[in-house]
């Protein structure tokens, strides 16, 4: 698509991955989201992760108390998978009307999966009763085995979790969450129309030379990292391909500034300030910004089995210099791309 186009109008889009934390913090970055997406599923690794409806319903309200008064913006809450989850928390999660999905985590994989589940087997009771009423299984797809390289943990958690997985249950709804390999890409495309995925801007737009050269760069720093160009490249054009597999999701994590540039530092990145341009950007770059609308606002939708939005947003061709810092509770968190200068701008 040319360069010469001045405005790009979009069905209202929603993110399919999306943190926003609790409590103050959270009322500090929500707006964000909502002033681009109508909805967004909320990841539920709190610090005490969200395992039941009740609290799903709980962090719900907290969530919409947090929003503008003129917001229409939809949350849509998930389950943190346990060893301990049960078919009757399943059935109740899908009646509640508010649940949409569950999370799994391997335990120890990223932030808050201290609680994830230790072995897969131990869940497969509470899996059986999703793939009965159709509640997705959402997947954070690494091993967490220290003999792997972290660099082929997604690799490997192909190989030995997630393609028995899918055998055992071939009828479960998956979403493959923020893919960051070309193998992956490849997995989604050769499974079920049940089985899809997620990519985040930063996956797009950087390989690991951003997060290595030169230093140690903490706030390109998310799990899983960055990876070889030949995978970011793969990334791009499953995104870009039209195919209703991939979609997006932006992983958008926030964390305080000294969480990141520490001795540890946190793993997120907090994208939510620019979502929508950074897929702009990462989508002109290939050529492709007629594909944006399908990735952004109506595969994600169509695969939760929801309507698409009814509204639109619109990008204007101006560019902007992205903000050093962004409020975060009673702190500041540096967020993605940070004072570099993007060609579009959300109206």
């Amino acid at each position: 698509m040319s360069t010469s186009i001045t405005q790009l109008t979009l069905t209202r889009p929603d993110d399919w991955h999306l943190h926003v934390r609790d409590g103050a913090t959270m009322a500090t970055v929500i707006g964000h989201t909502a002033r681009q997406f109508a909805r967004a599923i909320i990841m539920p690794n709190l610090k005490s992760p969200i395992i039941t409806t009740a609290l799903a319903q709980a962090y719900r309200q907290r969530i919409l108390d947090a929003l503008p008064t003129d917001s229409h913006f939809q949350p849509l809450m998930t389950l943190y998978l346990t060893d301990d989850t049960s078919p009757g928390e399943i059935s109740r999660a899908k009646n509640s009307g508010v649940v949409f999905a569950v999370k799994l985590y391997p335990a120890g994989a990223t932030t808050h999966s201290s609680s994830g589940v230790t072995h897969l087997q131990k869940t497969y009771s509470a899996l059986a009763a999703m793939e009965a009423c159709g509640l997705p299984l959402l997947v954070h797809g690494e091993v967490t085995d220290p003999a792997v390289d972290i660099f082929d943990r997604e690799k490997i958690f192909i190989e030995q979790q997630l393609m028995p997985l899918t055998q055992q249950f071939p009828d479960l709804k998956i979403v493959f969450e923020h893919i960051t390999t070309k193998d992956a890409v490849d997995f989604v495309l050769e499974s079920g129309n049940n089985v899809a995925a997620t990519i985040t801007p930063q996956h797009l737009l950087l390989n690991r030379n951003a997060m290595l050269v030169g230093g140690m760069h903490p706030h390109n720093y998310c799990l899983p990292v960055l990876k070889r160009e030949t995978h970011r490249e793969a990334l791009v054009t499953a995104a870009t391909s039209g195919k209703a597999k991939f979609f997006l999701g932006t992983d958008s994590a926030p964390h305080a500034r000294d969480a990141k540039e520490s001795a540890c530092g946190c793993a997120g990145i907090f994208s939510a300030h620019a979502a929508l341009e950074f897929y702009a950007t990462a989508f002109e770059r290939a050529g492709a910004l007629d594909k944006l609308e399908g990735f952004a606002s109506h595969f994600g939708a169509d695969f939760y089995g929801l309507p698409r939005n009814t509204g639109s947003i619109t990008l204007e061709r101006r560019e902007q210099t992205l903000v050093n810092e962004v409020t975060f509770g009673n702190k500041t968190l540096v967020p993605f791309f940070a004072g570099k200068t993007l060609a579009w701008t959300l109206l």
